[in-house]
């Protein structure tokens, strides 16, 4: 038998294929800074904020909005789930030149800023887009201060 680094071409692209995915799920689980979001995650994201508001877009399209999983807990926001692969199921009369869909479980970790009201939060899912909508505290908007 040869060793695993003479495997056929199409086992050792697969393997590099689920390498990859398992990399950059390790690091998905590490919070990033509101201000300043990385490229290259799944679902891919748009952050933004309003004096009133914390808004996240993430583009997820295919998914099941009952498998997504929305999470805030002690300023981290958290959105996991999974997407099912469309490709046939591996065999001998399979070939596949090109997946560039992602498939497997996936899981992006944003840290929010300290004046978000974790209780106000609305999420919803349409035509493969989440928009989450955190609001921030009352006390942390701007008031203009009378002088007299």
């Amino acid at each position: 038998m040869f060793p695993s680094f003479f495997a056929p071409a199409g086992d050792l692209f697969a393997e590099l294929d689920r390498l990859s995915r398992d990399m950059q799920q390790l690091f998905d689980g590490m919070p990033v800074n509101i201000r300043a979001g990385r490229r290259g995650g799944f679902p891919a994201l748009n952050i933004g904020h309003t004096p009133s508001s914390v808004e996240v877009y993430a583009f997820a399209p295919g998914l099941d909005p009952q498998r997504i999983k929305v999470e805030i807990h002690k300023g981290v926001l958290t959105i996991e789930g999974e997407r099912a692969s469309d490709l046939p199921p591996a065999g001998d009369k399979v070939n596949v030149y090109a997946n560039e869909r992602m498939a497997g479980s996936f899981k992006r970790v944003l840290g929010l800023p300290d004046d978000v009201d974790p209780a106000q939060v609305d999420a919803t899912y349409r035509d493969g887009l989440l928009h989450i909508s955190i609001k921030r505290r009352a006390d942390a908007q701007p008031r203009r201060i009378s002088i007299s």
